[in-house]
């Protein structure tokens, strides 16, 4: 490298030193610095992260950059290309043996916007470059189709490895499954709980789901037949709680916490979402007007030392995009940010928990 003398050992010696701002190992350590390569007064590696919407990535990166030009030299030109690879311990799950993380968004309670946070979670996660599947556990209160516009759509069937599965129904660049795809939508489906359970077990075992990097399980309100079956079915990588701010939802969400954490069931939770958090009108959007109480979800999240995902405030365009059957997360705008920050946060908990669950 003319007369600058780097080698490969310096370069890993030097990165050596820059923790993983969450799993609190170094990069090296972590084998997450491939393919160094020296040139002529530069070095090019590529950064493996832990998921592609990683909420650190430009802080990793500058810190990768300090380390290189405060150990090895000043004026050595760095490139550094950042990736990801998703963490995973379920992926050799039979079941479903390409999906890397299943995760479950429940409530304690309905009518906190559980499944508007799944749709526009999805979406987020999708916009930073994972893959993502929604399989809608909801079986009598089917709410994806409608979410994403896609409920006159039907799922195909198709012989794969000489077997007949489901192919899921793909929109937006995400795979979905549903009861509301396979019945009427103006029909009830008033079936006792071994048949939704049975539903359950066939939208895992029989649905081709491929490679997924994060399955979001959309539950049914409350801790019924279906809560039990999934966490008996499938090694969950943890849960999400939605709630609002309200008293009475805040009281259903304990249940739903303590359902997670329960002895035999021990399901890590990955975080507490508070929906609804304060009302912003269009025409005045500096304002919040907190009707459902303020900061009700924190505190809980605070109480169980849960991770707090993050808010999302009630605008009409949230709720007139999921009418519309487009996420609001799909377009820009403040509630658009707020779900790629919650997602972040999301994925940041899942490389954590992840991590944790392997040492």
């Amino acid at each position: 490298m003319g007369e600058l003398s780097v080698s490969k050992e310096i370069i890993l010696g030097a990165l050596s030193t820059v923790q993983e701002p969450d799993l609190k190992k170094d990069l090296v350590t972590l084998n997450m610095i491939k393919d160094v390569e020296l040139g002529v007064g530069e070095v090019r590696f590529t950064v493996v992260l832990t998921t592609p919407a990683c909420p650190l990535k430009e802080k990793i990166r500058k810190d990768c950059e300090d380390a290189i030009h405060n150990l090895v030299h000043p004026d050595l030109k760095i490139v550094i290309n950042m990736t990801a690879e998703v963490t995973t311990l379920t992926s050799k799950d039979p079941l479903i043996p390409g999906v890397k993380n299943v995760i479950a968004v429940a409530s304690g309670k309905g009518g906190v916007g559980k499944s508007t946070v799944t749709a526009n979670l999805a979406m987020a996660l999708k916009n930073a470059g994972a893959k993502v599947g929604i399989l809608d556990a909801d079986i009598s209160g089917p709410s994806i189709p409608v979410m994403f516009g896609a409920e006159d759509l039907q799922p195909l069937v198709t012989e794969v490895d000489g077997k007949n599965r489901i192919q899921p129904i793909m929109q937006y660049g995400i795979k979905m499954i549903s009861m509301g795809f396979l019945a009427p939508s103006e029909s009830p489906v008033p079936w006792r709980g071994p048949m939704m359970t049975q539903a359950l077990r066939q939208f895992f075992g029989d649905t081709n789901w491929d490679e997924l990097d994060y399955l979001l399980i959309d539950l049914p309100p409350g801790t019924s037949d279906i809560h039990l079956t999934l966490v008996q079915l499938i090694k969950l990588t943890g849960a999400v709680i939605v709630t609002t701010p309200q008293k009475v939802a805040l009281s259903d969400a304990t249940k739903g916490l303590a359902f997670f954490k329960q002895v035999g069931i021990n399901v890590p939770l990955l975080g507490l979402v508070e929906n609804m958090a304060y009302f912003t009108p269009a025409e005045l959007p500096e304002n919040k007007y907190y009707l459902f109480g303020k900061d009700g979800g924190k505190q809980l999240a605070e109480k169980y030392a849960v991770p707090f995902l993050g808010e999302v405030p009630l605008i009409q365009a949230i709720r007139e995009a999921g009418d519309e059957g487009k996420p609001i997360a799909s377009s820009e705008g403040p509630s658009a940010d707020a779900f790629a920050s919650i997602a972040a946060n999301l994925a940041q908990q899942v490389a954590i928990s992840n991590a944790n669950q392997a040492s």
